[in-house]
């Protein structure tokens, strides 16, 4: 724990004042707008620096919000420590959400004072993805907290409204946060062409993973989750599996007692959609393997790794093999989504941390003792 407070340092920088010297400390003299916020600025591996920053100044058509929480993924992860191609210093955090402060202009949907959840992405608008509207995959995108742009491990943000996505009455701020691996589900069961009565396997039990298992049953499809955790697994009923299956790394899978369960549930064709939501070359062919003949392959999950298969699995097996990245403007429809399943959102977020304790949930995220789910900061902000 020593080692962890050293690494969580503290910039003290005085904020400038907020008030004309004549008119400090007068009665009833107005309060003066802030200049200054905090930041946790991850300035080198595993090393956050808390720095007090200029308050930003919104740009046209950008809105200021007050963020209130963070989640964090494994791409944060990488990035604290120092394993992504991001450069540091850098301010993380690309799921997020946060109460508007300011607006530039009139909003049909969206006023001051709404809480709101933000898609992270900003694209270039000139790409081939971006010019048949797949903005999630361009090719020269910006993400908060990722790529080129500082994210929202900060107390306010300048965002352009077209990112903004007013969350249901009653969906708190952690869950709010959650809006964007939900989209980020949802895009890849969407890019799986779901059918409401087919059968789908969901390799892994992770929170994207679970989350495809929440749409694909909210669809009408009936799900399969396999883990190689066995705690997962259980985890992944809650989120509408009717069947689990536990993986051994060790072991070719399916194995025969799986592999008879599986014929049985699909009447002896294999599931016709398979999702990969781990990112591990192995889990690759494994829906390979799994999925029907003429069935579909989403690969969500994602690593710097090799996967290798025969050239005969695809064309064979006349295999649709597709990748998903990001989401379509889909924020929105998942915060309707978590609104409905609110108890299943609320048990992803395993832990909660205050603002000060930022380095810790890093740690904590990277922790292999207990389950670690979706790891949540609490900005100061955030509302009690």
């Amino acid at each position: 724990m020593a080692d962890l407070l050293r690494r969580c340092e503290v910039s003290t920088v005085e904020p400038a004042s907020t008030a004309a010297p004549e008119a400090a400390g007068a009665p009833g003299a107005p309060v003066a707008p802030r200049r200054t916020m905090r930041a946790a600025c991850t300035v080198a591996k595993e090393t956050i620096r808390f720095e007090e920053r200029p308050v930003p100044v919104p740009a046209a058509g950008q809105a200021l919000i007050r963020v209130e929480t963070v989640t964090l993924c494994g791409t944060d992860l990488h990035i604290w420590e120092d394993d992504y191609a991001t450069e540091l210093p850098m301010v993380q955090g690309h799921e997020f959400s946060g109460v508007i402060e300011q607006l530039p202009e009139p909003h049909p949907t969206l006023a001051v004072g709404d809480r709101v959840a933000v898609s992270p992405v900003l694209a270039c608008g000139r790409c081939h993805a971006c010019s048949i509207g797949r903005e999630n995959a361009c090719a020269r995108m910006s993400v908060y907290g990722c790529y080129d742009v500082e994210g929202a491990l900060t107390e306010l943000m300048a965002v352009p409204v077209t990112k903004l996505f007013r969350v249901p009455d009653g969906l708190p701020a952690p869950l709010a946060s959650l809006c964007e691996p939900a989209g980020i589900a949802m895009q890849a069961v969407n890019r799986g062409r779901p059918v409401a009565g087919e059968k789908a396997l969901v390799l892994g039990s992770g929170p994207i993973g679970l989350l495809c298992t929440l749409y694909l049953t909210s669809l009408g499809v009936e799900v399969t989750a396999a883990d190689t955790v066995p705690e997962r697994c259980a985890f992944a009923r809650e989120f509408g599996a009717v069947d689990t299956l536990l993986i051994d790394p060790a072991v070719p899978f399916p194995d025969p007692h799986q592999a008879e369960r599986t014929a049985a549930w699909t009447g002896g064709h294999g599931p016709s959609l398979v999702f990969e939501a781990t990112g591990v070359p192995s889990s690759l062919n494994n829906a390979l393997r799994a999925v029907a003949t003429a069935g579909r392959v989403v690969a969500v999950g994602i690593s710097d790794r090799e996967v290798t298969f025969s050239m005969r699995t695809l064309p064979v097996k006349d295999i649709d093999l597709i990748g998903s990245r990001n989401s379509q403007d889909l924020i929105g429809e998942a915060a309707q989504l978590l609104s409905r399943h609110r108890r299943q959102a609320e048990t992803l977020i395993t832990h909660r941390f205050a603002f000060d304790r930022a380095g810790e949930a890093f740690e904590t995220m990277r922790s292999r003792s207990g389950t670690v789910g979706k790891v949540a900061v609490d900005m100061p902000g955030a509302a009690r």
